[in-house]
């Protein structure tokens, strides 16, 4: 069990300690979605041919999702505020670059380096919140809001990047996170307490195996979505990272200082609750990229309206995370995980059933379903995926939950790409023109691919289920200032 934190870690106030890390995660993962309505602008403002403008999206996944478990180890070693700190900085540096961008190459170097930035922030933001927050009641609360910002944001990056986009310039999805940045840096620095520097040195075989298997598995998850899983770059990368994530583990087996202790692993529940947050951002992945053609192709909403139908689901993830996070007390993890999927794969077995005559009200239903069975389970995921983990291992088993949402995004948004491409394809044409015929090929792969999606969904309640012990939260210790103080700023 982690120990409380220390008196010196209180003296800052729990809502700008809460405030500097939300907007951390928020930031990071807006990016992730935030560029997805202002590629047609990028597209004509910079020559990107159709293949390399995918990678605007690519480079920030690939780079981020690459570099988590070394981002990870290094907060560990030299102290996770300096790490933070540091992650961020590189982030809004990169964004300032890539907001005054001349070409291409320019543009996607920049969103490389802030998939790096935010490799090296993210596991410090979320190890940081662990241990300014002990096990119980504090972390349960302050991990209902982390959780709503880690889904959520990506409904508000689709808002934001419609905005931006339609009322100033493409170029402001990257301008917006500069003054973000820089006073994230400046109140990172005032209400943050560094941590004590762990023991050890840098597994440097463990780093390199790590970062390129990752990478290698990463991409081949993207070129899997984009040419097919037989194709020669894609059975590549995935040889590739197969042979250097065992070489890692093979390391890790034997390395003093691990840059992944696999003992992380060893716990049933936590290794459950992984796999099941990776299920479940393959599935949501899907959801956002298919939902979001459907709403624009076939019934012709603006980028701006599309963003603004997704925002039930980001209401509907603030207020359940935070009823989530108050049963835990009563209920323990594994019930509302199991619930709370239960209704997801529901939502997502509505989404199947749309067809070019459905309207907005069916859509949100299934939205507002998914918001509540997300907001029920993504708090008791996260939990458990952190209960009972060591002090000095923070930082890496927040690496492993960040990993698992990177390589289940790319991996849900590869698999349900040929999923529905296939069902395109095998659907008898429809429809007297060219359009129509297309608009019906993409309703019933969407279809499909929702469908595909609950499956996911629905596995991951028959793991959780079976694997997730029920055990409650273990009591916590708090001074009363203390928890006075987190009540008020939590409320």
């Amino acid at each position: 069990m982690i120990a409380p934190a220390s008196p010196r870690t209180r003296t800052a106030s729990p809502v700008l300690v809460l405030a500097a890390i939300l907007t951390t995660q928020l930031m990071l993962v807006l990016d992730m979605t935030i560029v997805n309505v202002a590629l047609p602008d990028m597209q004509r403002a910079l020559d990107f041919t159709p293949t390399g403008l995918s990678w605007v999206l690519n480079a920030y996944t690939l780079a981020f999702g690459g570099l988590l478990l070394l981002g990870a180890r290094t907060g560990d070693l030299l102290g996770r505020r300096r790490v933070l700190v540091a992650g961020i900085a590189l982030f809004t540096l990169a964004s300032l670059v890539g907001g005054f961008a001349g070409s291409s190459g320019v543009l996607l170097a920049a969103r490389a380096a802030q998939g790096v930035g935010a490799a090296f922030a993210a596991p410090s933001a979320l190890a940081l919140l662990m241990g300014r927050f002990p096990e119980g009641r504090e972390r349960a609360r302050a991990l209902g809001y982390f959780s709503a910002v880690s889904i959520g944001g990506s409904a508000l990056g689709l808002i934001a990047g419609g905005m931006l986009t339609q009322w100033a310039s493409w170029r402001w999805v990257m301008f917006v996170n500069v003054p973000i940045g820089i006073g994230l840096v400046l109140l990172a620095r005032a209400v943050l307490t560094e941590t004590r520097r762990h023991p050890g040195r840098f597994d440097l075989t463990g780093a390199f195996t790590s970062t390129i298997g990752m990478t290698a598995l990463v991409y081949g998850f993207i070129e899997a979505a984009e040419y097919g899983w037989s194709a020669p770059r894609t059975v590549a990368a995935f040889t590739i990272g197969a042979v250097l994530l065992i070489a890692f583990v093979l390391t890790e087996l034997r390395a003093p200082s691990p840059i992944t202790p696999l003992r992380l692993v060893g716990d049933r529940t936590r290794s459950a609750a992984l796999v099941g947050r990776l299920l479940l951002m393959a599935a949501m992945t899907g959801l956002f990229f298919f939902l979001t053609q459907f709403l624009q192709d076939i019934l012709g909403y603006t980028p701006l309206a599309t963003g603004i139908a997704f925002l039930p689901i980001t209401v509907m993830l603030l207020v359940f995370s935070q009823v989530s996070a108050r049963l835990m007390e009563q209920v323990g993890t594994r019930g509302l995980m199991v619930v709370g999927l239960t209704i997801t794969t529901v939502a997502l077995v509505l989404l199947s059933r749309l067809d070019a005559a459905s309207g907005y009200p069916q859509i949100l239903v299934a939205l507002l379903l998914f918001g509540i069975g997300n907001g029920l389970a993504f708090v008791p995921l996260t939990a458990a995926g952190l209960q009972g983990v060591d002090p000095r291992d923070a930082g890496a088993a927040s690496g492993l939950l960040n990993a698992a949402q990177q390589i289940g995004g790319a991996l849900g948004l590869a698999v349900l790409v040929t999923v529905a491409e296939s069902a395109a394809r095998a659907a008898g044409p429809v429809g007297s023109t060219v359009a129509q015929i297309a608009q019906h090929a993409f309703v019933v792969g969407a279809q499909r691919a929702f469908l595909v999606g609950a499956g996911l969904t629905a596995v991951t309640v028959v793991l959780l289920a079976l694997l997730v012990r029920p055990a409650r939260p273990a009591p916590q210790v708090v001074e009363p200032v203390a928890e006075r103080e987190l009540a008020l700023a939590l409320d």
